[in-house]
């Protein structure tokens, strides 16, 4: 058995397109990808598909900057 633990995701975690800070984290077989609210709103249906795992942290931005609720 295999246990995966999630550390959270920093300030120093970028974005794989477009290098802001990643607030998703998503586990495929074969590695992960990280992406900014935008870039993982933009691809979660391609990915939703094959991931092994998602890691959504993009709550987080309401908290820190108050962004409005969509």
């Amino acid at each position: 058995m295999t246990t995966t633990t999630r550390s959270p995701l920093t300030a120093a975690d970028r974005c794989d397109r477009c290098g802001a800070q990643a607030y998703v984290r998503v586990v495929l077989p074969t590695g992960e990808l990280l992406f900014c609210a935008h870039h993982a709103r933009r691809h979660a249906s391609a990915f939703a598909e094959v991931a092994v795992d998602i890691q959504d942290e993009t709550d987080r931005l309401l908290e820190e900057h108050g962004a409005p609720a969509r």
